[in-house]
This record gives C-alpha cells, sequence and structure tokens, in this order.
C-alpha cells in the first residue's frame, strides 16, 4: 500500500487530494490544525488518518515524525498555505506568511527524510503559486505572498539537487486559479481537476525532472 503525507487537508486542495489517492488505495496521513474541524476527511472512505499539525509548531513536527517512524512514507504532499493581505508589507505579517509559506515546508521536509529513505520511489509535491515566479510577474504587488512563494520554490530547487543522489523527486506546482476560499468562486479550475493534474504531473515525472516548476497539468512555468 503505497503511503502519502499531506499537510493542509481541512479543505480545498488538500481535502481533494487526500479523497483521491485514499480512493486509489493509498493510505493518507492527513494533517490539519484541528483535528476535531476535520468531518469531510473523516466521511472519506479509505484508509484516512488524522493528524493535529500547525506546521509553524516545531513540536508537532517532530512528534509526527516519531509517531511515524519506520514508516515509509511515498510521497510528501506540502500543501498548507497562508494568503496573506493583498499588497501588504506590515512586517509581522510577512514574517508569519513566511513562516507557513516558506520555512514550514523546509523543516517538514527536512524532518521526514528518513521516511522517504523507506521508500523505493519518493517524491516530494509542493503546492506553490506561479505568482512565485519572477519571470511570470506582471501585475506587480502581493508582496508576502509571492516573495514567499519564490522563497519556498529556491529552497526546494536546492533540496532538488541535494537529494538527487538520494531518488527524492522533487517538485514545485501550482495548482492553478482554483474554486477553493483562497481562490474564490469565480475561479476557473475546479478543485477536482487541479487536484487530478496535480497527482497525475507528480507521478509522471522521472529523477531527470527532479527540481521543476510545473503547471498543474504539467506545462512547466519560468522562474
Amino acid at each position: 500500500m503505497p503511503t502519502v503525507l499531506i499537510t493542509g487537508t481541512n479543505r480545498g486542495i488538500g481535502l481533494e487530494l487526500a479523497r483521491q489517492y485514499a480512493a486509489e488505495g493509498w493510505r493518507v496521513h492527513a494533517c490539519l490544525r484541528n483535528p476535531a474541524s476535520g468531518g469531510a476527511l473523516k466521511a472519506i472512505p479509505g484508509d484516512i488518518r488524522l493528524h493535529e499539525l500547525d506546521v509553524t509548531d516545531e513540536d508537532q513536527i517532530d512528534r509526527l515524525a516519531k509517531a511515524l517512524a519506520g514508516e515509509a512514507i511515498d510521497l510528501l504532499i506540502n500543501n498548507a498555505a497562508l494568503g496573506g493581505p493583498e499588497d501588504d508589507t506590515d512586517p509581522d505579517e510577512w514574517s508569519e506568511v513566511f513562516r507557513v509559506n516558506s520555512i514550514a515546508p523546509v523543516r517538514i521536509l527536512q524532518v521526514f527524510l528518513p521516511h522517504l529513505a523507506l521508500a523505493k520511489d519518493p517524491r516530494v509535491l509542493n503546492v506553490t503559486s506561479r505568482m512565485g515566479s519572477i519571470g511570470d510577474n506582471s501585475r506587480g504587488g502581493s508582496y508576502a505572498y509571492r516573495s514567499s512563494k519564490a522563497a519556498l520554490n529556491a529552497a526546494m530547487k536546492s533540496f532538488a539537487i541535494e537529494l538527487k543522489p538520494k531518488g527524492i523527486t522533487i517538485a514545485v506546482m501550482h495548482p492553478g486559479w482554483v474554486q477553493t476560499d483562497m481562490g474564490g468562486p469565480d475561479a476557473p479550475v475546479p478543485v477536482r481537476t487541479s487536484a487530478e493534474g496535480l497527482r497525475r504531473t507528480i507521478a509522471q515525472m522521472k529523477p531527470a525532472d527532479t527540481g521543476a516548476f510545473y503547471n498543474y497539468d504539467g506545462a512547466p512555468i519560468p522562474w
């Protein structure tokens, strides 16, 4: 049975990814800040295991890693994210966006490297945004969110280089403008379509593709 660990699964893309992987027979470690609010997750048929995880809480990350010690993780999905206010440059709020979007995925990957190392073909999917692309930025604004995603992309590119000899494939992927709480009801991409594309793209990646920046449909995005 393949195993996936997903952060930010209480709603949106994370919830749909959990649903789709469970439907295909995966064991799903679904992480969310408040498991008591995970009614939608509990209703999903399959091997869904809920875990309390605030991705900015170092102690919770370490406890979860210890609880899963010795278990292979075939796929780690860093999905939890914070949008941040539009055009905001308040230092405290900017720092919080960075903690969630940039630093937390790095720490989670570091802590769960032993679990990935136990898998036959380990992969890491980081749900980023094309708003973190410098080459694709034609609108400006969204300083905290853009810079936090650019930082995530840069960090994961470095991890991809360092972990390639260990057979760990890493990608950063834009999920599209999705019909979620963050994307809003007028977004053009249904959650199901985005999740399906993310899953298909990460599954089709070859070791030589590690460190790539993709759209959910597999199209490359400029850095």
